[in-house]
């Protein structure tokens, strides 16, 4: 098989893996196993764990995020181990991939979350000072401005910039890709936010 091929077929397979560890709906998995029911069905709809905290159940929610998190980190590491001398490229696409099933879950009929928490735990298990910062910003910017969402997108600006001082174009080129999808993801909270309609932390 030409190493070209070989390549490719690697990247295809990552894909793939990180889609299906990514598409894992703990959020709704984790409100269904508390007797709280679908927790598509109350405010944003969503199954991150920001919807899951309008359940009231702090640590569901805190649980619904270290899951989310923990299933981008999972699918970058996984493949980085897997797929050998092609291990950089193969964990960073399998990262892209999780968050795109966590976003889009063939399960949900491709409804998911706008995959912050997936994200972050891809930037810390691909270059962990990229992740940090990231981290970092989403917590300045919430306790400044307590909105999540502004906190996100402020989040997922900042890590192609990281990338780009720390690490290599690849990864400049993931980071810009899950960046645009987190903003596009998070469309309507823009237009709440320049309209200054969109809740803060803690409110429903």
């Amino acid at each position: 098989m030409p190493d070209g091929l070989a390549a490719t077929s690697i990247l295809l397979l990552a894909a793939a893996a990180g889609y299906l560890i990514g598409s894992v709906p703990f959020g709704l998995v984790l409100t269904r196993l508390a007797g709280l029911g679908d927790v598509r069905r109350i405010g944003s709809g969503n199954i991150g764990a920001t919807n899951v905290l309008r359940t009231g159940r702090k640590g569901l929610a805190g649980a619904t995020l270290l899951l989310d998190g923990g299933k981008g980190a999972v699918a970058v590491l996984l493949l980085n181990h897997l797929a050998g001398p092609d291990g950089h490229a193969a964990g960073l696409t399998a990262g892209l991939f999780a968050v795109v099933g966590h976003n889009f879950p063939v399960w949900l009929g491709f409804r998911g979350g706008k995959g912050v928490a997936t994200t972050l735990g891809v930037l810390l298990a691909a270059a962990w000072p990229v992740g940090l910062i990231a981290c970092a910003t989403w917590l300045a910017i919430a306790a400044l401005f307590r909105y999540s969402s502004l906190a996100a997108l402020a989040a997922l600006a900042v890590s192609p910039a990281a990338m780009a001082v720390l690490v290599d174009l690849f990864a400049v080129a993931i980071a810009a890709i899950l960046a645009l999808l987190g903003f596009w993801r998070h469309r309507d909270n823009i237009r709440r936010l320049v309209r200054g309609e969109e809740p803060k932390i803690g409110n429903r």
